[in-house]
């Protein structure tokens, strides 16, 4: 069982075929961009989101001094 997850990343150019055959036939071809659309929103959602919120122990070194 370990070894075969090592087998998990190589893809060759027939099965790469087949996946996306199969995702065609499951979602069809008018709902793909839609799909890969909102995938892309959603990671730049979350890039936005990550670089507004910073931990405020980096701007405070001393924990026991009050803040202003």
């Amino acid at each position: 069982m370990f070894n075969s997850l090592f087998l998990i990343g190589n893809f060759g150019t027939t099965e790469i075929l087949l996946i996306v055959l199969a995702v065609i036939l499951l979602f069809g071809a008018k709902r793909i961009p839609e799909l890969f659309r909102g995938m892309g929103q959603g990671i730049r959602e979350f890039k936005d989101a990550s670089k507004e919120s910073k931990p405020e122990y980096r701007d405070n070194n001393d924990p026991q001094q009050p803040r202003p």
